[in-house]
């Protein structure tokens, strides 16, 4: 009986295992052939029957995408654009999640459920208010003018509010017991619990930023804050159709994304099961 039991399961696993394994090879397909044109010579990949493997393998294109644009420094520009927005945001956040899970006043719900409002107006609607108002501060083509407007969401706002409220009161009020006060609490009790969910929220950000391409294209006007993605479209514009030398790029920009996801893959699956977004 255990046996007819367990083997219709079995077969389920078997085939979400498969499903999984083909969904991932089409997703990776893309990036595969993105890398093996890469390397490929000039000729190769502007013949009119592209092959996607290589007939010889050319290496020196990682160096001559580097001497046709700045690629380093886009690289740079991107590690700061995508890290300042990323700190300043799971801080923001952390903050304001922390007020809608734990203080009282006056309109709370009804704030929260503004604030998550906002999050079905789309970028393109805000875009040109945000353009005017840091070209009155004076911000275009500055690192503040890239990186404050994108500073602050309710999605990161929700995410740690659900993860705030599964954390017992019981912690909280032991601290509060033992002499800290709220800010004592906050930061030497809730933070630390709630790692996991900020590390989530964090690689969210960082990726979402690293592949931003509308706010710094509109923003910046010189290499000195460009950002990869906007250099990818430089590249293109300045170099015409040299997929191969263009591809190599790409991959570039794209191999820091890979590296960071495995490096945080434990905490960034953690962190969704834990904040309610895992479909508990």
């Amino acid at each position: 009986m255990t046996t007819e039991v367990l083997t219709p399961v079995r077969r389920t696993q078997k085939l979400v295992v498969f499903a999984c394994f083909l969904v991932t090879a089409v997703t990776l397909i893309p990036v595969v052939m993105m890398v093996l044109v890469a390397f490929q010579s000039d000729a190769e990949s502007m013949a009119a029957k592209p092959s996607f493997w290589p007939s010889s393998w050319h290496p020196e294109n990682l160096q001559r995408a580097f001497d046709l644009v700045p690629l380093g420094r886009y690289l740079l520009n991107t590690v700061i654009f995508a890290g300042g927005t990323t700190l300043l945001e799971t801080i923001t956040a952390a903050l304001a999640a922390y007020a809608f899970a734990r203080l009282r006043f006056p309109g709370r719900t009804w704030l929260f459920g503004i604030y998550l409002a906002t999050l079905m107006i789309p970028t393109q609607v805000t875009l040109i208010p945000q353009f005017v108002l840091v070209a009155k501060l004076h911000g275009i083509d500055t690192w503040p003018g890239m990186i404050l407007p994108h500073a602050f969401t309710a999605l990161g706002v929700f995410l740690l509010r659900q993860f705030f409220l599964g954390i017992p009161r019981d912690y909280e009020e032991a601290a509060r017991l033992d002499g800290a006060n709220r800010w004592q609490a906050f930061t030497r009790v809730i933070v630390p619990l709630a790692i996991p969910a900020i590390a989530t929220l964090a690689v969210f950000k960082f990726i979402g930023q690293w592949n931003n391409l509308l706010w710094p294209l509109v923003i910046s006007n010189s290499d000195s804050t460009r950002t990869a993605s906007v250099g990818l479209q430089v590249f293109q514009d300045t170099n015409g159709t040299q997929w191969n030398l263009l591809l190599m790029a790409a991959t570039v920009t794209t191999v820091p994304l890979i590296v960071l996801f495995f490096l945080t893959q434990r905490w960034f699956v953690k962190g969704i099961t834990m904040s309610g977004l895992g479909g508990r």
